[in-house]
């Protein structure tokens, strides 16, 4: 049984004029101990799919239709408190600040103490040996000492550390992370990618891995799913998804990625702009961009399709439908 499934899964926002769909019948699965990467570009859908999943769509933003299942149980329809319980406990979050995921009034060691006591039933003593430990695991030197600082007293990859520790703190069987090495240096966020990594190994949890940069996705993930105005372009093996790309918008964003090893001067790029919610064209969204749209584009919107080893929604792979 899959860890995570989300089945066609709809988020709409209304507005005064019309009803928004933000996301359009999304469907993917994680298995435990699998880091599944979401990416594309902004406004795609990414941060907002897990937000669904989490519990924390900001209004009027609302899930439409679709179901979110956690361990076979269905999380999307759940009364506030009850999901309350859920994320912290069976679901950990990393955003990409992590001063909005850290109370600067209160020192890591209550943060950290207090999530885990509500949490898990064990006493105050034991809660700080687990903090202390948490700590530790994810690299934070001294921790002993350092347990009793403040947020503003760690630098932030230290900081986005404390995240890590405090999502990981109730031993959830899913962590959302929202491009959380975004706002770090690179030789920090290859630290912290490391530590994700090693978390889900030791823990056997499974990882939605969301970001914009294609080089975390490449060393992070098992499976990627590339996200287009609200829906999945094409979902894969990561390997086979960079090296063998099935969708053109997905070629696109593997050709605009510097290649160390050819001399270019000029690096490729995807000409336009993703649509607007309330101007998504018929047909594929991505027709108006795409070298090689062709009549049924237009006309109507695919599905995802079988693509070699990654389903592609495009229509270059019907064969039935060809051009």
């Amino acid at each position: 049984m899959s860890l995570l499934e989300v089945r066609n899964l709809v988020v709409e926002f209304p507005t005064r004029r019309a009803t928004l769909r933000a996301l359009d019948d999304i469907s993917f699965h994680i298995e435990p101990g699998e880091v599944l990467g979401v990416v594309g570009e902004s406004g795609a859908g990414k941060s907002l799919t897990g937000a669904a999943i989490i519990g924390l769509l900001e209004p009027p933003g609302r899930i439409a239709g679709g179901e979110i299942l956690l361990e076979g149980q269905r999380i999307d329809n759940l009364p506030y408190e009850k999901m309350r319980r859920i994320r912290g406990r069976r679901i950990g979050a990393i955003f990409q600040d992590p001063l909005t995921s850290l109370d600067p009034l209160y020192t890591i060691g209550r943060q950290l103490t207090e999530t885990i006591q509500t949490h898990l039933p064990v006493t105050a003593g034991e809660a700080r040996r687990r903090a202390i430990a948490l700590l530790e695991d994810t690299g934070i030197p001294a921790a002993a000492e350092r347990i009793d600082h403040y947020p503003h007293q760690f630098s932030g990859g230290m900081r986005q550390r404390v995240v890590i520790a405090l999502a990981l703190a109730a031993e959830p069987r899913l962590i959302v992370a929202d491009e959380p090495t975004t706002a770090l240096d690179v030789s920090i966020q290859a630290q912290i990618i490391q530590l994700l990594k090693r978390v889900c190994r030791e823990h056997g949890a499974a990882v939605m891995l969301i970001t914009h940069d294609m080089g975390v996705i490449a060393e992070t993930s098992d499976r990627v799913a590339v996200m287009y105005a609200g829906r999945i372009a094409e979902i894969g093996p990561v390997h086979e998804v960079i090296h063998q790309a099935a969708h053109p918008y997905t070629m696109g964003l593997m050709a605009s990625i510097p290649d160390m090893a050819q001399d270019r001067e000029r690096l490729a790029q995807i000409d336009g702009a993703m649509p607007r919610l309330d101007a998504i064209p018929s047909g594929c969204a991505y027709n108006p961009r795409c070298p090689r749209v062709f009549d049924r584009c237009t006309r109507e919107r695919p599905e995802l399709i079988a693509a070699g080893a990654t389903h592609a929604a495009c229509w270059l792979h019907d064969a039935g439908g060809g051009q």
